[in-house]
């Protein structure tokens, strides 16, 4: 299920340059580039003349050229030029989708333009407050449905199974029995986890060199249709997280789960430090461990895609867990709904 008509993560603002970017996007050829004016466009990665791929182009003071024919589009779609012939067709143009940058990525539509509002896009300033929430930001791109990778983000018991060296550590039990508080918001719904007097586990310890076991938290807010917001961090057990001065571990993680296809997916992520914000390495080593944690959930989720193409998903069960996973699922559907009946 891909709902067109929603805004998804098509790249992070520094890598669109001049130099034409390829990308397929719910199913889409897109071409990404910049004019020289600084501002992005997105174009259908086809030329009109003979569908040679404006992403073997170049990009020239008005727009981009197709390196086969010499055809000229502006950042609309219009084909402003055509060697040897001054009247052009107005029906010479190409899509054009609407792209908005904004917080150090950018945005696109891939519906009804004339339902893109840029309003609708979620606000994260965590990107701009580098002195605070000092950033990394990666892709991953990853042979399953984008859905499957958003189940795995908001189901947290996985993790003792998935990354017991990295992220999880602690024993089953931990995450099974963590305090739960789960909100339904209007675009998604947010889920809070609290595991007291709780192993640290490895890639905490890497950050923050704690002396026993922590008081630790996961709060994730989806907003729908493919992002996770992530906030996780733990103090010393028995610590007022609020006012703790002493050894405290503080990560914000931005996901976003753009559709290339129904079975692959590019997987934004950012990382954020918010415990030694003048440690550059800090920041570092959590890129180190949060990465790793993606590479252990790609292989399964790519392996779950796998299976799932092959035997269908009508006959899985849900478990206790699942309630998160379900809640986010009956959000993107009433997105999809909504966007059907306007």
């Amino acid at each position: 299920m891909i709902v067109r008509n929603a805004w998804y993560v098509a790249a992070w603002a520094h890598e669109v340059s001049t130099a034409p970017l390829a990308r397929r996007i719910c199913g889409d050829p897109v071409v990404l580039f910049r004019c020289e004016d600084g501002v992005a466009a997105a174009l259908l990665d086809a030329c009109c003349h003979r569908a040679a791929p404006l992403s073997l182009g170049t990009v020239v003071p008005c727009g981009i050229r197709c390196n086969y024919h010499g055809l000229v589009f502006d950042k609309a779609g219009t084909c402003v030029a055509i060697p040897g012939q001054s009247v052009i067709s107005p029906k010479a143009r190409v899509r054009a989708y609407p792209l908005v940058e904004k917080d150090r990525m950018l945005w696109i539509w891939m519906g009804d333009p004339a339902k893109a509002d840029p309003a609708d896009i979620l606000d994260y300033p965590f990107h701009n407050d580098h002195d605070n929430w000092p950033s990394r930001f990666e892709m991953a791109p990853a042979k399953s449905n984008y859905l499957l990778l958003i189940d795995n983000l908001l189901d947290a018991t996985h993790l003792a199974y998935v990354h017991p060296d990295s992220v999880g550590g602690a024993a089953p039990q931990v995450h099974f029995h963590a305090e739960m508080k789960i909100e339904r918001l209007a675009n998604g719904v947010r889920s809070v986890r609290i595991m007291k007097n709780s192993p640290a586990p490895p890639a905490y310890h890497a950050c923050v060199p704690f002396d026993g076991p922590i008081d630790r938290w996961q709060e994730f807010d989806f907003v729908a249709p493919a992002s996770v917001l992530q906030y996780s961090g733990g103090v010393e057990a028995g610590e007022d997280r609020a006012t703790s001065k002493r050894r405290r571990f503080d990560m914000r993680l931005f996901h976003a789960i753009t559709p290339e296809t129904e079975t692959t997916s590019f997987y934004f992520w950012s990382a954020a430090n918010g415990h030694a914000k003048g440690d550059l390495a800090a920041t570092d080593r959590i890129v180190v461990e949060i990465r790793k944690a993606i590479v252990e959930d790609k292989a399964m989720v790519e392996a779950q895609q796998e299976r799932i193409s092959e035997l269908g998903e009508e006959w899985l069960v849900d478990t206790r867990s699942d309630t998160v996973r379900g809640l986010m699922r009956r959000a993107v559907r009433r997105l999809a709904d909504r966007a059907q009946a306007a």
